[in-house]
């Protein structure tokens, strides 16, 4: 965690007790938190949707092969119709934030139509909607033992599997978080 307390490039691991189906078993990377609230991507949940059908839906034609058969993920429950992407550092798009030195969150059509052309960012992960938080929310969930967080690595994020992420995550604290029991942390 930042030391002002920011959550802002931390994975969050849902706890194995974590009774809100759109976040069971999850790891949600926090691409902006402050006093106004927070906004993640959940990046372990692929959909049946592929890229290509997202292209489709934005009458994208002439669409990459290679790119059209990317899983484009549920990114949380909120903004459903609204797409996110995830991505290395190497371009910046219309409406590029920072999340860290080697992840971007990009909301902007450009980087769709990059993708579509072939030549979007190498690492990537498409998502539709977006996990948030209002003012003081996660941060009581946080206390509430709700989730675990660790620093953001880009080898989750981008590489490991989508059904190892979770475990993945929660190793990098040492823990087997899929032996832990559901009131773990709780009193």
């Amino acid at each position: 965690m930042h030391p002002d307390g920011s959550l802002t490039n931390q994975l969050l691991i849902a706890m194995p007790g974590m009774l809100d189906p759109n976040f069971s078993t999850t790891v949600t990377l926090i691409c902006e938190h402050n006093d106004e609230g927070a906004l993640g991507i959940v990046i372990n949940r692929p959909t049946t949707l592929r890229l290509g059908g997202l292209f489709e839906q934005l009458a994208v034609e002439d669409a990459d092969p290679d790119s059209a058969d990317d899983p484009v993920m549920a990114g949380g429950p909120v903004g459903l119709e609204r797409g996110f992407v995830l991505h290395g550092p190497e371009k910046c798009y219309e409406s590029t934030l920072a999340v860290s030195g080697d992840i971007c969150l990009t909301l902007s059509r450009d980087i769709i139509d990059a993708l579509a052309a072939g030549n979007g960012p190498e690492r990537r992960l498409v998502a539709l909607g977006y996990a948030g938080w209002d003012a003081g929310q996660l941060e009581g969930e946080m206390l509430a033992n709700s989730w675990l967080n660790v620093p953001a690595n880009p080898e989750i994020v981008f590489e490991t599997p989508f059904a190892e992420r979770w475990n993945s995550a929660a190793r990098t604290l040492g823990i087997d978080i899929s032996a832990m029991p559901a009131d773990a942390g709780h009193a």
